[in-house]
């Protein structure tokens, strides 16, 4: 009997099949005999103790650096601006030149106003040159010639009244030679007033010759106290007004450290502090003192402002952000771990402890920071031991605790 056709097909594939089957079967029974997983070895770690170290107490508070004083330098009296001896960064002493204005017409002034002044002292009788302005009106020559003819018709007058007595002289006579004698007498008055006249105009050139040596010393700019200059404001050959700018110079030593206390830190700040500075990017620690305080608190923000002077010894610059410390108790205590100690993951800090031979978490709450300790707030007591380095250590890790 011969095989159908479909008998003939399955004899074809069987041994295809067979093959696979075979093989799939072979690698599910590799998988099922793979090695199980076992747990990590306990890793080892060194403790320390959370301590109660001695520290003063403090108000951390952040503030912006300004310069102490600042003055735009400016001209008093116009012209041409001459010479410009500084520029930005310039660093300047009370007292040295800055910049000088053209003194050619400030200098002709000055000349005119000394020949004025030598024309009223020679009107007044004094020598032109002299120094000394005071003068006797009865000693200048206009009041002793007025003085004379006083004395010559008061004796012209006495002797026709006494001819006039004697019934010698008539009544016209006695009445001129009165007339005469007031006559004299009102011109020894204005003599005596156009002296004090004179000696007003004296005064008045005198005053013009100071104002006019005054200007010739303005043509010369100073700066007011030692600083920097932080922007030159005008160049050489400009025709400047008067008060035109010249250069902004700023005082950096010391500097004015204006901070914002909150109101439930203010009354323990006091005038005289201590204050301590730091800056991103300069490790060193910058000291000084509170030297002002406002007399109010900020109703909308509830914030005290404070300022203090922190001396720069040439590495602080105005405009800077600082952070800075105000002591308001040298003495005190704070509980504080190693600053490696503490973890920060996603804004929460935490030191981990061990217990029954794993690590466990305890989330802290830390306050002022130094490069070998960190305060802890709450979270921890002194006298708990915490891991010194936990780094990438997770809370119930299996650890063996080391030296």
């Amino acid at each position: 009997m011969r095989p159908t056709s479909s008998s003939c097909r399955w004899s074809a594939f069987a041994p295809a099949l067979l093959i696979v089957f075979a093989g799939v079967s072979g690698c599910k029974s590799e998988k099922v005999a793979g090695p199980p997983k076992t747990d990590a070895p306990p890793r080892q770690v060194r403790l320390v103790p959370v301590a109660q170290t001695p520290v003063a107490r403090v108000v951390t508070v952040n503030g912006t650096l300004a310069a102490f004083d600042q003055a735009i330098i400016s001209l008093k009296v116009p012209g041409r601006l001459r010479t410009i001896a500084v520029d930005l960064g310039t660093v300047v002493r009370k007292g040295q030149l800055i910049a000088q204005v053209d003194e050619t017409d400030y200098d002709l002034r000055v000349k005119q106003a000394e020949a004025a002044l030598a024309q009223a002292r020679a009107r007044i009788g004094l020598s032109p040159d002299g120094t000394d302005d005071a003068v006797d009106p009865r000693q200048t020559g206009s009041v002793r010639r007025a003085q004379a003819t006083v004395d010559q018709t008061r004796v012209a007058r006495d002797r026709v009244s006494a001819l006039y007595k004697q019934g010698v002289a008539a009544r016209a006579d006695l009445d001129l030679a009165e007339q005469n004698f007031e006559v004299a007498q009102g011109n020894y008055q204005d003599a005596i007033e156009e002296i004090r006249n004179r000696q007003g105009v004296l005064a008045q050139r005198r005053s013009e010759l100071a104002l006019a040596r005054q200007q010739l010393a303005d043509t010369k700019i100073f700066a007011p106290f030692d600083g920097v200059v932080q922007q030159k404001q005008a160049s050489v050959g400009e025709y400047l007004a008067a008060g035109a700018p010249i250069a902004l110079v700023v005082k950096i030593n010391p500097l004015r450290l204006r901070a914002e206390v909150p109101e439930r830190d203010a009354p323990t700040v006091r005038a005289g502090q201590e204050v301590n500075v730091t800056i991103e990017g300069d490790p060193s620690p910058h000291s000084g003192r509170v030297v002002r305080i406002s007399p109010t608190i900020t109703e909308q923000t509830r914030i005290l402002i404070v300022e203090a002077e922190i001396m720069n010894r040439g590495t602080l610059r105005p405009g800077s952000f600082v952070r800075a410390d105000i002591v308001t108790q040298s003495a005190g205590s704070a509980v504080t771990v190693p600053v490696k100690a503490v973890v920060t993951f996603a804004g929460i800090e935490k030191v981990l402890l061990v217990k029954d031979g794993k690590a466990v978490e305890k989330v802290v709450t830390t306050g002022r920071h130094t490069a070998d300790w960190t305060e802890i707030i709450n979270g921890v007591k002194p006298g708990d031991q915490v891991v010194a380095e936990p780094g990438n250590l997770q809370s119930g890790q299996s650890v063996t605790v080391g030296k």
